[in-house]
């Protein structure tokens, strides 16, 4: 008696390596593409409207001075201070 296969004819079943193999570079792509993201509430430069804050910090993470600031709705935004247009 003949055994049969059970994948389908013509399909392969797909090893174990491959998936581990893109699971790891779909992590990897991600941590790239994250690198190059603003992280939440972080501006390039004030927009109109926004007024500047007194608060000042230092961010640990990337070591660059931000300014809060608060625009007409009262969300806080982060702009590095040294980006910080003369008012």
């Amino acid at each position: 008696m003949a055994r049969r296969s059970s994948s389908a004819p013509g399909h392969e079943p797909v090893p174990g390596a491959v998936i581990v193999a893109l699971v790891v570079l779909v992590l990897v792509a991600l941590l790239v593409a994250s690198l190059f993201v603003r992280r939440h509430r972080e501006s390039d430069r004030p927009q109109p409207g926004w007024r500047a804050t007194d608060e000042v910090f230092n961010d640990p993470s990337t070591n660059r001075v931000m300014r809060v600031w608060l625009d007409p709705a009262g969300e806080r935004h982060y702009v590095t201070e040294a980006q910080r247009p003369a008012v």
